[in-house]
């Protein structure tokens, strides 16, 4: 899934974009209005965070012309501004949300996850989000979370690919190049500590035994497996 992020304050526009692609998806930056609205007809993102106060044209301009184009794909507005008539402007032309600065990541994580959610996109991606189950973890792909019992795990896209395809290759080793290949996208370095850094993380979410994985095992020298 491919976010477009319009912001002009180079550290905001970093720091979400470090984020958001460490949550799995895949993001496209514009620093001013006239590249945002470009990058949007050239790249075709399936989610928007949109700055207001930006150089060549501001994002309620951007927003509007956006509408005129694609009245469905979601925006998310990122402002300074928190006069109330202001965020009642930016929900008229078609934004579907509106975060006033400063915030925090997961506030902007947990919008990002809200109105993807309300916008049902999540069931069109990840073959129709489909829910499936490894062992007692009931997996909701459209909803980025897992269920056991009672407990709900909140889940990031990368998260539903990585157990997707130890769902898809149960009892199969799924060795380490061909996890960054389906999961980062071919160009990912196998070698980096990335992958084994995410996967450590994964599992203290998601095991009931962190010393004991049932779900992602590790298969030393190789790469990983799900049994089933």
């Amino acid at each position: 899934m491919k976010i477009l992020v319009a912001e002009d304050d180079a550290n905001t526009r970093d720091a979400l974009r470090e984020v958001l692609d460490r949550e799995g998806f895949r993001v496209v930056t514009a620093s001013n209005g006239r590249e945002a609205l470009d990058l949007f007809r050239k790249e075709k993102p399936d989610f928007i965070c949109l700055d207001v106060m930006m150089p060549e044209l501001h994002g309620y301009e951007v927003c509007s012309r956006i509408r005129r184009e694609d009245e469905s794909v979601p925006v998310l507005f990122l402002t300074a501004k928190s006069e109330e008539i202001e965020k009642v402007l930016g929900l008229e032309l078609g934004a579907d949300d509106y975060m006033t600065k400063p915030f925090g990541v997961k506030e902007v994580l947990a919008r990002i996850r809200a109105i993807l959610r309300r916008s049902g996109l999540l069931r069109k991606t990840g073959r129709d989000g489909a829910v499936f189950t490894m062992g007692d973890l009931e997996i909701h792909p459209a909803e980025l979370r897992a269920i056991r019992g009672t407990q709900v795990i909140q889940l990031t896209l990368r998260d539903i690919h990585v157990l997707r395809v130890l769902h898809e290759w149960k009892g199969k080793v799924v060795e380490r190049s061909r996890m960054s290949d389906l999961v980062w996208g071919v160009g990912f370095m196998p070698e980096s500590r990335a992958l084994d850094q995410h996967i450590s993380q994964l599992r203290k979410r998601i095991e009931v035994d962190v010393s004991s994985p049932r779900i992602v095992r590790t298969v030393h020298g190789l790469g990983y497996r799900y049994d089933g």
